[in-house]
């Protein structure tokens, strides 16, 4: 009985080390294992600022209306165009940047450079 537990763990131990550090593939842009900070734009001039790694499902999913966990780019009229986007070495730099520009500031900086 103790032989098949240490078993279990052997089988199972590794498969979950390689689950942590393992991204499902959607486009070759996520091959660069970079993070992007976008800017989407509605035609009413709403903005919305996000962070993914893979830009073009991102906006996919922003756009498709049968996707839910994108409600706050549902309450507004579509479609959204990314008008800015910034590639960074990691999330939590993407997240920091996220978080700059969502702040009066960034919207300042966001305003000057893209006029919206």
């Amino acid at each position: 009985m103790l032989g098949s537990t240490s078993e279990f763990s052997l089988a199972v131990n590794p498969l979950q080390a390689d689950r942590r550090f393992e991204f499902p593939q959607m486009t070759t842009e996520k091959s660069c294992l970079c993070w992007y900070v976008y800017v989407l734009l509605n035609p009413d001039g709403k903005l919305y600022i996000g962070q993914t790694r893979d830009l073009s499902f991102r906006l996919h999913q922003h756009n498709d209306p049968k996707h839910t966990l994108t409600r706050t780019t549902k309450r507004f009229r579509g479609p959204w165009e990314i008008v800015h986007s910034e590639m960074l070495p990691s999330r939590s730099a993407a997240l920091a940047r996220e978080k700059s520009l969502k702040s009066g500031q960034g919207r300042a900086w966001l305003n000057g450079h893209l006029g919206c």
